[in-house]
C-alpha cells in the first residue's frame, strides 16, 4: 500500500472516461438482468465481482490501466446490484391498482434522487464504519482480493490468479451462454420450465398441497451464492408453508377445484401473510441487534468530524479524501427539492390535494430522518454480512408500516373513506424513495471498503457511484414497463397468475400498506407468522451457541414461507450443490480458494445469461401477444418435456462443475 505522503503526492489514473463508460455499460446490462430476476425470484445478485473480472479482462488491453481504475468500474457497476432493489417496492403501485405502468420521469426521479441521497448519507459514516471499524465486509474484501490478484500485486501468487489468466472470464461467459441456451430451449417448450406436482390431502379432497421445481439455472446459481445456511433455512420455510400451512388452511377454508388451484389459492390468500409475519419479526429482531453498534458508529463519525479542522483537508492523503461535507449537504438539499415536488404532485393527482402541503413537506422530512436511519443500519449490515445478504426487504417492511401509521394518525381522519386507496398508494410512493436510499447505502460502504484495501480515493468512488445510480435510474423504468406489459405482477388486477412475475416483496409490502390503512387483512395470520419468526430466532440463537458454522437465518425462513416453491426449491438445490462443490474443493483442489471463486463466477454468469434472455423474451411476448412466441410443441408434450428438461438440467450441472474443477487446476 502507498504511504501517506505517496498517497497525497502521486496522481493515480482512477476516475477515467473509459472506466466510467465501461462501468455504465456493465451497469445497464446487469441492472436489466437484476430487475427481471428480482421480480421472478425475490432476490437480486451482487455484481461487483463479475464486473471487476470483466473490467480487468477488457482493461488489460490498455497498458496504463490501474487497479484503482478497475475499482471505479466495479463501483459504477455495483449500482446494478443495489438500485435494482427498488423493484421490492415500486411494483406495489401496480399491484394495488394505482398505476398501470411506470411513468418514466417519475420513476427515474425516485431512483435517482433516492439513490444519490443514499450515497450522500453514507459519506459521513465512512470513517466510523469502514476506516476505523472491525466490521468484516465480506463482499468488499473479496472484491478487493480479486482486484489485487488481477493486478499482480506483491503478496499474491500469480499462479493462483485465475481471473488474470482468463479463467474467471471464461466462467462468467460460459455460465451466461449455458443458461441463455437452456432458457431459449425452454421457450420452445421442448424443455419444461418446471417439474411440478400438486395433490389433494385427506379423504375430503378439499385440502391440497404440492411442489414445483423450476428448471432455472439462475435460481440454481442464486442458491450457490447464498450458501447452505440460507438454503436450508428457505427449505425449512417451504416445509412450514407447504407441508403444514397450505394443507391446514385449505382444510379450514375448503374450495372445490383442481389440486393445483386449491393449493395455490391457499398459499396466496393465507400462507403468504404468515410468511409476512415471520419476515416482519425477523427484520425487527435484526435491526434491534444493530442499535448499539449503530449508535457507537455515529459517535465515532462525530468524533472524527471534530478532529478534522477547517482548511486542512488538502493535507490528508488522497485515500482519506471524501466529497467535502459542504458539497454533501448541497447535493442532499438539491435531491430533496424534486423529492418534495414528487410528493406534492402525487398528492394533487390522487385526490389528496387538500393535504398536499402537509404530505409533501412531511414526506420530505420523513425521507430525511428515515433515510439517514436506514442508511446507517444498511451500511452496518453490509459490513456485517455483506450487501447481498442484508435484509433489505425487512427495511422496506418497517418503513412502509411506519409511513402508513403516520398517514393514519395524521390525515386519514380528515379524509373520506374513498381516499383509502390513495393513502395506500402514497405510503408506497414515499417508501419507494426511502428504499432507494436504503438500497444504495447498503452498497456504498461495501465499495468504500474495497477502495480502502486497494488504495483508492473515496471521493472518486463516491462520484462514480452517483454516475452508476443515474445509469441505473435510466434503465429501470423501461425494463419494468416491458416486464409489466409482458407478464404482469402477481396480485395485480387483471393479471394471469400462471404467467405473472411473483414480485414477492412488492406484493408483501403493498399488502401491509393496505392492512395498516384499510385494515383489510387477517392480522391473526400475521400473528401466527410472528410466532414462527420468534421461534426461528430462538432456534438460530441456540445454534449460534452450540456451533460456530451452522445457523438458520430467521429472515430466510420467513422468505421460504412467503415465496412459492417454484422459487425456493431450486435455490435449495443450488445451495446444497454449491456447499458440496466448496467442500470438495477444500479437500481435493490444489488451489481451493481459486476453485471456489470460479464457482462464484460461474454462478454469476448463470444468473446473467438467463436474466438477460428473460428481458429479451419479455419484449417478444409483449409484441407478439403470445405466452410462448417461439414454441415448437404444444401442451401434449408437457410430460415428455419435463423428463427431457430435467435430465438435461442435471447432466449440465454435472458437466459444468467438473469443468470448473479442471479449470481451477489449470
Amino acid at each position: 500500500m502507498s504511504t501517506r505522503s505517496d498517497s497525497a503526492a502521486m496522481p493515480v489514473a482512477e476516475l477515467t472516461i473509459r472506466g466510467l463508460i465501461l462501468g455504465v455499460i456493465i451497469t445497464v446490462i446487469f441492472t436489466a438482468a437484476n430487475v427481471y430476476f428480482g421480480l421472478k425470484a425475490g432476490i437480486t445478485f451482487s455484481t461487483s465481482i463479475p464486473a471487476a473480472v470483466i473490467s480487468m479482462a477488457i482493461l488489460q488491453a490498455f497498458h496504463d490501466a490501474t487497479i484503482q481504475e478497475n475499482n471505479i468500474v466495479q463501483t459504477v457497476a455495483s449500482a446494478a446490484g443495489t438500485l435494482s432493489a427498488i423493484i421490492f417496492v415500486l411494483p406495489g403501485l401496480i399491484i394495488v391498482g394505482w398505476w398501470t405502468g411506470f411513468p418514466f420521469w417519475i420513476s427515474f426521479a425516485i431512483c435517482a434522487a433516492g439513490g444519490i441521497l443514499g450515497v450522500m448519507y453514507t459519506i459521513p459514516l465512512r470513517r466510523a464504519l469502514v476506516t476505523d471499524s472491525p466490521l468484516p465486509y465480506p463482499e468488499g474484501v473479496a472484491c478487493a482480493e480479486v482486484l489485487k490478484v488481477g493486478a499482480g500485486e506483491e503478496g499474491h501468487d500469480a499462479s493462483e490468479a485465475v481471473e488474470t489468466s482468463g479463467a474467471g472470464l471464461k466462467a462468467v461467459v460460459w455460465g451466461s451462454v449455458i443458461s441463455a441456451v437452456f432458457y431459449v430451449v425452454v421457450q420452445t417448450r421442448f424443455f419444461a420450465s418446471d417439474v411440478a406436482q400438486y395433490f389433494h390431502v385427506g379423504s375430503t379432497r378439499t385440502s391440497a398441497t404440492g411442489f414445483d421445481f423450476a428448471l432455472s439455472f439462475a435460481l440454481f446459481a442464486i442458491g450457490h451464492l447464498v450458501g447452505l445456511s440460507v438454503g436450508i433455512a428457505m427449505l425449512v420455510g417451504a416445509l412450514i408453508g407447504w407441508g403444514w400451512g397450505v394443507p391446514h388452511f385449505t382444510l379450514l377454508h375448503p374450495v372445490a377445484g383442481l389440486a393445483a388451484d386449491v393449493a395455490q389459492g391457499g398459499w396466496s390468500h393465507y400462507v403468504r401473510f404468515v410468511g409476512a409475519g415471520a419476515i416482519g419479526v425477523a427484520a425487527i429482531w435484526t435491526l434491534g441487534t444493530l442499535v448499539k453498534p449503530v449508535v457507537a458508529g455515529l459517535a465515532g463519525a462525530r468524533a472524527a468530524s471534530r478532529v478534522r479542522k477547517a482548511g486542512q483537508a488538502d493535507t490528508l492523503p488522497r485515500t482519506e479524501r471524501d466529497i467535502p461535507i459542504g458539497t454533501v449537504g448541497l447535493v442532499s438539499l438539491i435531491c430533496l427539492i424534486p423529492v418534495t415536488w414528487l410528493f406534492w404532485h402525487f398528492a394533487e393527482g390522487s385526490g389528496l390535494g387538500a393535504h398536499a402541503l402537509l404530505l409533501s413537506v412531511g414526506g420530505a422530512i420523513f425521507v430525511v430522518v428515515m433515510g439517514f436511519l436506514v442508511s446507517t443500519v444498511c451500511g452496518y449490515m453490509a459490513g456485517l454480512i455483506g450487501s447481498s445478504n442484508s435484509p433489505l426487504s425487512g427495511i422496506g417492511i418497517l418503513v412502509v408500516v411506519v409511513a402508513a401509521l403516520l398517514l393514519v394518525l395524521g390525515v386519514k381522519a380528515a379524509m373520506p373513506a374513498s381516499a383509502g386507496q390513495a393513502l395506500v398508494a402514497f405510503a408506497l410512493f414515499v417508501t419507494s424513495v426511502v428504499f432507494a436510499v436504503a438500497s444504495i447505502a447498503n452498497n456504498n460502504l461495501q465499495d468504500l471498503k474495497t477502495g480502502q484495501l486497494v488504495d483508492a480515493t473515496p471521493s472518486a468512488q463516491q462520484w462514480a457511484l452517483v454516475i452508476g445510480v443515474l445509469a441505473g435510474a435510466v434503465i429501470i423504468p423501461p425494463v419494468l414497463n416491458l416486464l409489466s406489459h409482458a407478464y404482469g405482477f402477481l396480485g395485480a388486477p387483471g393479471v394471469d397468475p400462471a404467467r405473472a412475475l411473483p414480485a414477492p416483496q412488492a406484493g408483501l409490502i403493498s399488502a401491509l400498506a393496505q392492512g395498516v390503512i384499510q385494515n383489510n387483512i387477517d392480522w391473526s395470520l400475521i400473528a401466527i407468522g410472528g410466532a414462527i419468526g420468534a421461534a426461528s430466532i430462538v432456534f438460530d440463537e441456540l445454534l449460534g451457541k452450540v456451533t460456530k458454522s451452522w445457523r438458520l437465518p430467521p429472515l430466510a425462513v420467513g422468505l421460504g414461507i412467503y415465496l412459492p416453491t417454484s422459487t425456493t426449491l431450486m435455490v435449495v438445490v443450488g445451495a446444497v450443490v454449491g456447499w458440496w462443490f466448496n467442500t470438495r474443493a477444500d479437500r481435493t483442489a490444489p488451489k481451493p480458494e481459486a476453485t471456489k471463486q470460479l464457482g462464484v463466477l460461474l454462478s454469476s454468469g448463470l444468473i446473467v445469461g438467463e436474466s438477460l434472455l428473460g428481458v429479451v423474451f419479455a419484449a417478444f411476448v409483449a409484441f407478439s401477444g403470445k405466452a410462448y412466441p417461439i414454441a415448437v410443441v404444444g401442451e401434449g408434450f408437457s410430460t415428455a418435456a419435463a423428463w427431457i428438461g430435467g435430465i438435461v438440467f442435471v447432466a449440465t450441472v454435472v458437466v459444468m462443475y467438473r469443468w470448473i474443477e479442471r479449470l481451477g487446476r489449470a
